[in-house]
């Protein structure tokens, strides 16, 4: 009976996150459009705030939950990590998003696509991650899709160093270069938030 019941917990944890992990790759999509489409864009801000707001409640039931059990599939602390990771990768796409509207922003760069589509790859290589998160201790795909946003990430880091190298040889008004090189800088922390969920995950196997 205990034995049937932990198995359960540790089954609600891993639904728990990959409900969770839906609701971060809905605010990927919906960034990912924000920045290809740039129209409404007042709406589509809004939007992400909605999804950023359910995601704070994704967050607060899972920590929830983790004080109410008494059996974890794995250490309570990574759990706590995992979930604030996967909320702060919806904080900071939230937070690019507010600062179109803020800055007054009227045209996007191509660079700012590259970017928002990248982080949409990473979510989506976590969404297939967290998808077999359950599998942890034999599923090589964790360890593939880890590699995976990781190489993303990478790519992001090249991109953002040419963004801004462009942005400072072909830009001449002062007041965009702040702006530009602000979302800039911002766009790769979602980036790299992705990848800060995919290296907690692997701090989990690696203690499985």
């Amino acid at each position: 009976m205990l034995k049937g019941k932990k198995k359960t917990t540790e089954q609600n944890f891993y639904t728990l996150f990959l409900d969770f992990m839906d609701k971060v790759l809905g605010a990927g999509i919906a960034y990912e459009e924000l920045v290809r489409e740039f129209d409404d864009v007042q709406n589509r801000v809004g939007n992400l705030k909605i999804i950023e707001t359910e995601c704070d409640m994704k967050t607060h039931r899972i920590i929830e939950y983790l004080n109410e059990c008494k059996t974890v599939p794995f250490e309570r602390e990574d759990i706590y990590a995992l979930a604030k990771g996967m909320d702060d990768i919806v904080d900071r796409i939230e937070e690019v998003a507010s600062k179109f509207l803020v800055f007054g922003i009227e045209e996007i760069r191509p660079e700012a696509l590259t970017m928002a589509t990248l982080t949409m790859e990473a979510i989506g290589e976590l969404k297939v991650l967290f998808e077999h998160l359950h599998e942890i201790k034999t599923c090589k795909v964790v360890k593939k899709q880890i590699i995976e946003v990781n190489r993303i990430e990478n790519e992001g880091d090249v991109v953002h160093r040419s963004s801004l190298m462009h942005l400072f040889s072909e830009e001449k008004d002062p007041i965009e270069i702040i702006k530009w090189k602000h979302l800039y800088e911002e766009m790769e922390e979602a980036l790299d938030a992705c990848e800060t969920v995919a290296n907690l995950v692997q701090g989990v196997m690696m203690k499985a």
